[in-house]
């Protein structure tokens, strides 16, 4: 996470800026990949805003790069309020890795944004002073994706001694419970947290890929489905199982096109299924993921053609 010293200005523009609906993915949702945005959306005309508005940048200055601020004139950027169907001012959105996060409506006292920004930070695995533990964080992290599960449970083991609501770790240590086979144990470490750090992106991630493990029990081998949707290519529960068997085996990809082509021979089936099942998918590999740009790409072409 960048560390920014409050009082310079050039680090001051950086942590608070004003953005528009052309440049709000850039501003929000790309930047919210490394680090909470909040999004202020106010009016000239709106006597809150204005009091809300230094506060908040105060806020967010004192914060030394833990957050970033972004303001928006909904005057001006009229679509995109009503996009996000903002139909009171002020309204702050907080954003983390691409998608909203937390919110509240109307002028807070600061005690109550500084609460804001901090369960934020913290919700999001920020660790704000805490560079050793943000370098136990990656070493656990390295060691699980090496294949080191035991080691990686250790590290993430001494990180939630320290902090046992670091969402990262409790995320990292679910993990580490679901490649050793023990899904119950990672569904019964999610399923006691808060709403605040169940709603963690890292969590949520996780928390995808045990339905995912648990849906692969019940899809049937791989051959039978591929028969089954080369007979019937309209077969969408058929087409969906196939791409839960081929998912758990590994071949995501081809799991991506299934649900893809689902999609685009009818996207309403069964309440959308195909299209709620490939968002976790995106979710479980990380929005940042090969797989789940391009097929992030795809599925928008396919629903605004």
């Amino acid at each position: 996470m960048d560390q920014i010293i409050g009082g310079d200005p050039a680090a001051d523009a950086d942590l608070v800026k004003d953005s528009d609906q052309r440049r709000f993915a850039k501003d929000v949702l790309e930047a919210s990949r490394a680090r909470p945005v909040i999004v202020d959306f106010w009016a000239p005309w709106c006597g809150p805003c204005k009091t809300l508005g230094p506060i908040i940048e105060k806020a967010v200055k004192s914060a030394k790069g833990a957050v970033q601020l972004v303001k928006i004139n909904i005057d001006e950027n009229q679509m995109l309020a009503q996009q996000l169907r903002i139909q009171s001012i002020p309204a702050v959105y907080a954003f983390f890795q691409g998608r909203p996060v937390d919110g509240f409506v109307g002028a807070l006292p600061e005690g109550q944004i500084k609460q804001f920004i901090d369960r934020l930070v913290q919700a999001t695995g920020g660790t704000p002073g805490g560079d050793q533990l943000a370098e136990l964080l990656e070493h656990a992290k390295a060691a699980l994706e090496g294949g080191d599960v035991s080691l990686a449970a250790r590290v993430y083991g001494e990180i939630l001694q320290q902090e046992p609501e670091n969402p990262a770790a409790i995320a990292g240590m679910a993990k580490c419970y679901l490649q050793s086979g023990d899904g119950d144990r990672a569904k019964a470490l999610l399923a006691k947290l808060p709403p605040v750090l169940a709603s963690n992106a890292e969590i949520a991630a996780v928390r995808s890929a045990i339905e995912l493990a648990e849906q692969a029990e019940q899809a049937g081998p791989v051959g039978e489905l591929e028969a089954k949707v080369a007979a019937d290519p309209k077969d969408h529960q058929a087409r969906l199982d196939l791409a839960t068997a081929l998912y758990a085996e590994g071949n995501r990809e081809a799991a991506v096109d299934h649900l893809l082509q689902s999609i685009r021979i009818d996207r309403k089936w069964n309440d959308e299924a195909a299209r709620k099942q490939l968002l976790k998918y995106f979710e479980a590999l990380g929005f940042n993921d090969p797989i789940s740009v391009d097929g992030r790409k795809r599925l928008s072409s396919i629903l605004f053609a």
